[in-house]
């Protein structure tokens, strides 16, 4: 493949991408429009970066969601984590007990948890709940079947749900 067919490519994949890419790292940062845009825009640099020398993956969107899956939870470890209130026994203050949760500390909860499990994982339940794309085509641009998807899918709600229970305690997910 010449140098002009390769960036046509990549440009090709781009507007293929950008939309689903944007959604996914908006969601995940928990409503930081201004993070959000850096982490598509890094993303996006690493791709060019890395395509340009060995050419786009065989799944680009998978490999996109992965790096950008990565650049988030690189942000969430370095961001100083919630401040625990001593008076209700070392409970997040934002969020003492899941009914006096309010929405932010329950999406800021989400959104890290979906960093700290695999990339794979996180990627299969934005599209399913996000998304709100159905099993067959999650199992289409996977190049799985529908039953290796909903087995996958099980798996990392499961995941999700002990991420979850760790932050707000055990029962609070169900």
């Amino acid at each position: 493949m010449d140098s002009r067919s390769s960036e046509e490519r990549i440009v090709a994949i781009y507007r293929e991408t950008i939309n689903q890419l944007y959604g996914y790292v908006a969601r995940s940062s928990g409503g930081d429009r201004g993070l959000a845009e850096d982490v598509t825009q890094e993303t996006w640099l690493r791709a060019v970066r890395e395509w340009r020398r060995k050419g786009p993956p065989e799944r680009p969107l998978a490999w996109l969601m992965t790096v950008a899956h990565n650049l988030l939870a690189s942000y969430h470890r370095r961001r100083p984590h919630l401040q625990f209130d001593p008076e209700t026994q070392g409970e997040p203050a934002a969020a003492s007990a899941a009914g006096d949760a309010d929405s932010e500390s329950i999406q800021s909860a989400v959104t890290g948890a979906l960093t700290r499990i695999p990339a794979e994982q996180a990627c299969l339940i934005e599209a399913f709940h996000f998304d709100d794309r159905a099993m067959s085509q999650i199992a289409k641009s996977a190049g799985l079947s529908e039953r290796a998807v909903e087995g996958r899918l099980r798996r990392a709600r499961q995941r999700l749900r002990r991420e979850l229970e760790s932050f707000f305690g055990r029962g609070v997910t169900r």
